[in-house]
């Protein structure tokens, strides 16, 4: 049986191991390491905030991660399997670190941010990448 997610501490292994992850993969590795060329030293601990914030309620979070979204969407065509391929990798990353009531939070509620960011940011139709 795998614990639940408890604490910030456990927040921190969940947000890293899936961005360990994603760095790695072959369809949306390069969105964050070449066209948004994350910072991940900055960017990870804001990731931290924010996911503590979803689960926990905690209010450290500030910053409007749809602007950021629709910004990057012009720089390069965020498409459906961009979004499905996200999903896909926390989701397995949730399964493999953790299961309870708090994981399940987790999960769904990365799908919806998942499918709202794809809406807002238009990329729900069949875009054709360039």
């Amino acid at each position: 049986m795998l614990p639940d997610i408890t604490g910030r501490a456990d927040i921190k292994r969940l947000i890293d191991s899936f961005y360990d992850k994603v760095k790695q993969d072959d369809t949306i590795g390069y969105i964050f390491n070449d066209v948004a060329k994350v910072d991940w030293e900055h960017h990870l601990p804001i990731m931290y905030d924010f996911w503590e914030g979803i689960i926990f309620q905690k209010g450290n979070y500030s910053g409007n991660p749809m602007s950021v979204h629709i910004a990057l969407n012009q720089k390069t065509p965020l498409l459906p399997a961009h979004f499905s391929r996200w999903k896909e990798i926390f989701l397995e990353t949730v399964n493999e670190l953790f299961e309870g009531t708090n994981a399940e939070l987790a999960r769904q509620r990365a799908v919806s941010i998942a499918t709202m960011m794809q809406i807002k940011t238009g990329s729900s139709g069949n875009r054709q990448s360039i």
